[in-house]
């Protein structure tokens, strides 16, 4: 949990779900990125959310989800609605 430490949006449960995946810390989840690591969350959570996609995307940002930009928020709305047509 401490390779975590203070990061925004992420609270325990999402830790544990990232921990689950194989993303250890804040670093792999940036190396990775925000789209890539929710499709590994999803594959362990088939009831992942958009929120929790806007969530990774703010973490690896380092700001609030709230604070991501309105482009942003569509290019993930994007992505999360090309993967519930494909499943």
């Amino acid at each position: 949990m401490n390779a975590y430490k203070d990061i925004p949006n992420l609270g325990k449960t999402l830790i544990n779900k990232l921990q689950e995946a194989e993303i250890e810390n804040i670093e792999q989840l940036r190396m990775i990125g925000s789209e890539k690591a929710f499709l590994r969350l999803k594959t362990i959570d088939p009831d992942a959310c958009i929120n929790m996609l806007y969530a990774l995307d703010g973490a690896v940002q380092g700001i609030r989800w709230h604070q991501l930009s309105k482009e942003r928020k569509e290019e993930l709305k994007f992505y999360f609605q090309q993967l519930t047509l494909t499943n």
